[in-house]
């Protein structure tokens, strides 16, 4: 009987190689099996209950307030996540200044807006005007005023909303704006510095495009989690938001159910969006740190491949890497 002979990459006979059968999976394959089965029958079960009303959900998806809503929510979002990125972004460098008083002022901030619900401080934001009737501007500690307004006219539901969004957006944000900071190698800052580059231009050119890499991924999901917060600014009351347009809808028609659908649908497109910028936003700042897989095949000649050779080799490609750090 004729042993059985394989070649190997340069085509030569190699006798007797031991012909590796693949392993079966057979539990994968029922737990597959199983789990597509219980997410059928849950699709099934949304689709023919008729407690869901979808013919309600339909009708009131791109409903006029329901579409107002979407918009503030988005305004809210986008506005309180620009204005917590700049505070957070100062707070994280006042937290490294060998100044003790800027960092005993960022880390009271953290402190206290990390320590309390965003709840609680949206409330607060919404008796603003309440606590400081006028805002002024003059010489402090003494009764010389240059300008004066009632709080009112500027601290309007809306802007008591994205305030206080943005403030405790800020406290958590700080915190992963350190944590990219600190993750540069000091010595980018050092070479920085033997180049005769000031601290701020440090900062802005060398330090945090590297740590931008670390920064955007936490940043991303803080957004996503703020289109969701959003829901929360009822507490200042700010009125015109998706949650409590779908929720007024609901009570005037006694329907909930329904109205809550849309106003889960609507948070899921946004958010599936979102989700799409974010992993192209962490492809960019990615560039040049993501490692080539080692031994996958390509369509060209890695370097130091010489015609009849694999193209996926990995000893080869350990050896031209080599050479190049030799060279």
């Amino acid at each position: 009987m004729p042993h059985h002979i394989t070649k190997d990459g340069e085509g030569l006979p190699v006798p007797n190689r031991i012909v590796a059968k693949p392993v079966r999976r057979t539990g994968q394959i029922i737990a597959a099996i199983i789990v597509a089965l219980l997410a059928a029958m849950v699709i099934k079960g949304l689709i023919t209950n008729p407690r869901f009303e979808w013919n309600i959900v339909w009708k009131y998806l791109f409903n006029e307030r329901v579409l107002e809503g979407v918009g503030y929510t988005l305004i809210l979002t986008v506005l309180s996540m620009v204005v917590a990125i700049i505070l957070a972004v100062i707070l994280a460098v006042m937290r490294k200044s060998v100044n003790p008083v800027l960092r005993g002022v960022s880390w009271f901030f953290i402190w206290f807006f990390r320590g309390t619900p965003v709840y609680t401080q949206l409330v607060f934001w919404g008796l603003f005007a309440v606590l400081i009737p006028k805002l002024s501007l003059g010489i402090p500690f003494t009764n010389i005023e240059f300008w004066s307004v009632d709080s009112n006219t500027i601290i309007t539901a809306f802007n008591a909303a994205w305030i206080g969004l943005a403030l405790n957006e800020a406290a958590y944000l700080s915190e992963i704006v350190r944590a990219g900071l600190e993750a540069v190698d000091p010595g980018q800052e050092e070479a920085a510095k033997a180049l005769g580059m000031k601290r701020t231009q440090i900062m802005r050119r060398v330090i945090l495009p590297q740590a931008m890499r670390i920064i955007v991924p936490p940043t991303g999901n803080e957004t996503i989690g703020m289109l969701k917060t959003t829901s929360l600014v009822l507490a200042v009351p700010f009125t015109l938001d998706l949650q409590f347009a779908t929720n007024a809808i609901a009570n005037r028609i006694y329907k909930p159910i329904p109205l809550l659908i849309v106003a889960a649908l609507w948070y899921l497109l946004i958010t599936s969006i979102m989700m799409v910028i974010q992993s192209k936003i962490e492809k960019h700042f990615g560039k040049g740190y993501e490692a080539r897989p080692v031994g996958s095949k390509v369509k060209t000649p890695l370097p130091g491949k010489v015609d009849g050779e694999l193209k996926d080799d990995v000893a080869k490609t350990n050896e031209a890497m080599f050479a190049g750090l030799n060279a």
